[in-house]
């Protein structure tokens, strides 16, 4: 019997690395709108976890493409904010445009 971690178990599917790679491709091509999601944090986790999520929603079988919600609980996630902290500013500016924090 074989026990394969998360990711390694999947198959690979075309559609999820087609989509993954066009957004990791936008990323790379705006720094800066990067930078304004997560900041000085680590993109290679960022990415993973975009991956790992898109890979859930075509196993659910859902839309590939991350929502924004998915996509902001990520970001998150990854700057390390959890339910705990209190949030001071309900609004965020960004480059990608005003973010709200419901």
């Amino acid at each position: 019997m074989f026990i394969f971690v998360k990711n390694m178990a999947r198959m690979k599917n075309i559609d999820v690395e087609i989509y993954f790679s066009q957004l990791q491709s936008f990323f790379e091509k705006n720094p800066n709108d990067l930078i304004s999601l997560i900041g000085p944090s680590d993109r290679d986790i960022f990415y993973e976890k975009l991956k790992d999520l898109a890979y859930t929603n075509f196993e659910n079988g859902d839309e590939i493409q991350l929502t924004s919600q998915q996509l902001m609980g990520v970001v998150l996630e990854v700057l390390d904010i959890n339910k705990e902290k209190k949030v001071l500013k309900t609004f965020f500016e960004t480059n990608l445009g005003k973010i709200c924090m419901n």
